[in-house]
């Protein structure tokens, strides 16, 4: 149902907008340094204008021009999930049954009278994403119903994942459609997934451009190769060596999501690639895993391992991209969509937006790099994993910020 919104044809056909909104993002660093280097909370920045890129590309919708110092109250709401969650730990097992008990109004009686903060906190978040996802869906229910004209004039042309959503539900049976509660679920989770990760992921890639001068300097001089007067067409971007390496470089080394969790559906034999030595001296090729078994798949040991990567697997080397891979990575038949990491995830539970955010990420890279040099703060910068790994000012902080130096290069010129 989904698939053509994440076809070539309509990255395309995005790409343009994303440019208009990195074009904003861009002025308003540029008005913070144009009179000298200043620090800028970056992880900020690209929450905001990650929220608005897969708003207008994945909703159709505008959450924030950009244009404040104050940031949209539903984008607010999804980065400050992970660090409410991860201050629950102890609750978690027991929410799995609190949403069994009684009536919705009973059960946030009880959350209201928790002793736990981040447990009221994570109501309050629930109730502002359910607000806003549900005056979206309302306004985009409207305009599906006045016809094609009324979506001419959205965002997106109505091309956008929630209206073909929306589009192809209305269509179906009786019995076939999602209820409401479904599809505010479905447009929360499609906006958190997309936020949070391309915000953080884009966070990293600058901070790693600050701490690698030399590897920032390679990437500026690819992309002002091309003519500095234009934005570079999607064709030509998404083929640049350099910035795509140093991509799937930063995704494979430090993927936003470090673990999944899933389930087994059914009584599975599951093979190892490496045999295991048993208590009993046997080595081991294979192991039953029962219905209902949680299993625990850590990507980053899957990115990371030297006897696939090599011995360099624990550096950030991008160069590795740009010639032909070791032979383990192509032996080791790694089951993931992209890049033969498990990032994006493999099989039926994979990320089916990895090309959308691929193009976010270069988009707003290609933008700012061309226009910026980002150098190390005063302040350390350490990433923690909670769920969604995130950077803090120091290691005693636990709220989510990345200020990094930033200093204009030249004055690009504004495409018309």
């Amino acid at each position: 149902m989904l698939t053509p919104v994440f076809s070539i044809k309509h990255m395309r056909f995005m790409t343009p907008i994303f440019y208009q909104i990195t074009h904003t993002l861009r002025d308003v660093i540029r008005e913070r340094v144009k009179d000298s280097p200043q620090e800028v909370d970056i992880l900020h920045w690209m929450g905001r204008t990650a929220l608005e890129l897969i708003g207008q590309g994945g909703l159709g919708y505008s959450f924030d021009p950009l244009v404040e110092d104050i940031s949209d109250t539903f984008g607010d709401a999804i980065k400050g999930l992970v660090p409410a969650f991860g201050g629950i730990i102890f609750f978690r097992n027991i929410l799995e049954f609190m949403v069994k008990i009684g009536p919705p109004e009973f059960r946030a009686w009880l959350i209201d009278r928790s002793p736990s903060k981040n447990l009221k906190e994570i109501k309050r978040i629930s109730d502002t994403l359910y607000a806003q996802s549900k005056a979206i869906i309302d306004g985009k229910k409207a305009a599906l119903e006045s016809g094609d004209e009324a979506l001419l004039q959205q965002v997106g042309e109505g091309k956008d994942i929630m209206s073909i959503l929306l589009r192809a539900n209305m269509l179906a049976s009786e019995e076939d459609k999602l209820p409401e509660d479904e599809l505010l679920g479905q447009m929360s989770t499609l906006v958190f997934a997309a936020m949070d990760t391309t915000s953080n992921a884009l966070s990293r890639v600058l901070h790693l451009l600050a701490q690698h001068q030399s590897i920032q300097d390679k990437l500026r001089a690819e992309l002002t190769a091309i003519d500095s007067s234009e934005d570079i067409p999607y064709d030509q971007l998404v083929e640049l060596p350099y910035l795509d390496a140093i991509c799937r470089e930063t995704l494979r080394l430090y993927p936003p999501v470090g673990s999944l969790t899933r389930q087994a559906q059914k009584d599975i034999v599951m093979p190892l690639t490496w045999p295991i030595r048993g208590v009993d001296g046997k080595m081991i090729h294979e192991i039953f895993v029962p219905k209902g078994t949680n299993v625990f798949t850590s990507i980053s040991a899957s990115n990371q391992n030297k006897a696939i990567w090599g011995e360099d697997a624990l550096k950030w080397k991008p160069e590795r991209w740009l010639s032909p891979l070791p032979e383990a990575v192509s032996a080791a038949h790694i089951p993931g969509v992209y890049s033969n990491l498990m990032t994006f995830n493999g099989g039926g539970r994979s990320c089916i937006g990895f090309k959308f955010s691929q193009l976010e990420m270069k988009v707003v890279l290609a933008d700012l790099v061309k226009s910026f040099r980002f150098s190390e703060p005063k302040a350390e910068i350490v990433w923690n994993c909670g769920g969604i790994v995130y950077p803090t000012v120091g290691h005693e902080s636990n709220v989510p910020s990345m200020p990094i130096l930033v200093e204009l290069v030249s004055e690009p010129t504004r495409p018309n």
